[in-house]
This record gives structure tokens, C-alpha cells and sequence, in this order.
């Protein structure tokens, strides 16, 4: 049997991080019972956002200019490197307004499991940058899962033999604020408390 239109158009949403073959064809119904209101503005938006938005070749964060904004604005500190897995985790990062430095979106982080390895990342394009010098702190802002630590961990020794006066800094991991300690698993606990600092 031939795929319809609202066959391919399921599949399509289906397809979409968090959504399941039950959440796509109630949005496809959503927008095809309001085409004029939702779905046509949706297709034009989609469309316009495909042809403007471009990866800035410096950093890998995605903007309608190359070199980004964030690259651009020269109020930002030349000095502090932040690297990151994606563009979702640069986004999250700039939510909170108190980072001021440069970024470096690796496109994801090794795992071995998934076959990705260091030539698969930005790591290459990474040491240029700070080979090139001008950092003196590198960030690594990478997710505290096994694959995201251990990224860290390689990066780290890649870059403090590069550039021996670094300075090379994780985010801190522990008790995420409201969090209640009776709701937390060991892990947290156990590397919240490695990483105290002075009340």
C-alpha cells in the first residue's frame, strides 16, 4: 500500500525527539483541522528558519549570521572558553546570563559505544583555537553521564598539553538547588559532597 501524504507527515513528527507515533498524529490532526492558523504558518516558519539559519564556523552555535552573535559581540571576554556537547547545551548556558566568555560546540561527546570517536567531534578545530592562544581558562560544561565525563577527561589532557597554562575547570556536580537529600541517589550525594565548598 502507497504512504499518504498524512502517512509521511506522521512519520515525520513521529521521528522528532519526545514524540511517540501517538503524540504525531494527534499534532498532525491538530494542524491539518487548523491549516490556516497553525499549519501553514508552521511550513513557512520551518522553511524560512532552513534557509537562514546557518553553524557559525567559529564557535558551532547556530545563528542567521556567520560569524554568531554571541561571537561577534565584543563585550564578551576573548579569555574564557566554554566547550559544550551541542547547541542545546550553549542555549542553556546563555539562559542563565551569567556567562560572559566565548563557547566551542564539540557536536556531541565520545562514546564508544555509539562508534563516536575523537574525529567525529570538533575537537580538531578546538586545539587550533587554543593553540592559537588568548584563553586562559577552558570550561568544560559537559553533561556528568559516564560519556560526557569522560570526554572531559580526555579534553583536559589534550589541552593542558597544549597549552600548559591553562587553566582547565568542570562544572560543579551535586544537590541541584531544592533538591531534598532523602530524594537523591548515591552518585549526587557521594560527589556533591567531594565537591563542597566553604558555607
Amino acid at each position: 500500500m502507497n504512504e499518504t501524504p498524512l502517512d509521511r507527515l506522521m512519520k515525520s513528527l513521529a521521528g522528532l525527539p519526545g514524540l511517540g507515533t501517538r503524540s504525531a498524529r494527534r499534532i498532525a490532526l491538530h494542524l491539518l483541522t487548523n491549516k490556516h492558523q497553525k499549519m501553514i504558518p508552521l511550513m513557512e516558519a520551518l522553511q524560512h528558519t532552513a534557509e537562514t539559519v546557518v553553524t557559525c564556523h567559529i564557535c558551532g552555535n547556530l545563528d542567521t549570521t556567520d560569524p554568531c552573535r554571541l561571537c561577534q559581540d565584543q563585550k564578551r571576554t576573548a579569555e574564557t572558553l566554554c566547550i559544550v556537547g551541542s547547541v542545546a547545551d550553549l542555549w542553556a548556558i546563555e539562559r542563565t546570563g551569567m556567562y560572559k566568555g566565548q563557547y566551542h560546540v564539540l557536536g556531541g561527546v565520545l562514546s564508544a559505544l555509539d562508534g563516536i570517536g575523537p574525529e567525529d567531534l570538533t575537537i580538531a578545530a578546538l586545539e587550533k583555537r587554543v593553540a592559537a592562544g588568548g584563553f586562559s581558562e577552558a570550561i568544560m560544561a559537559l553533561s556528568a553521564t559516564v560519556d560526557g565525563q569522560t570526554t572531559a577527561h580526555y579534553l583536559a589532557e589534550r589541552l593542558a598539553h597544549l597549552v600548559p597554562s591553562l587553566k582547565i575547570t568542570r562544572l560543579a556536580h551535586g544537590v541541584p538547588v531544592g533538591g531534598e537529600l532523602d530524594y537523591l541517589d548515591d552518585g549526587t550525594i557521594t560527589t556533591a559532597l567531594k565537591s563542597r565548598s566553604t558555607a
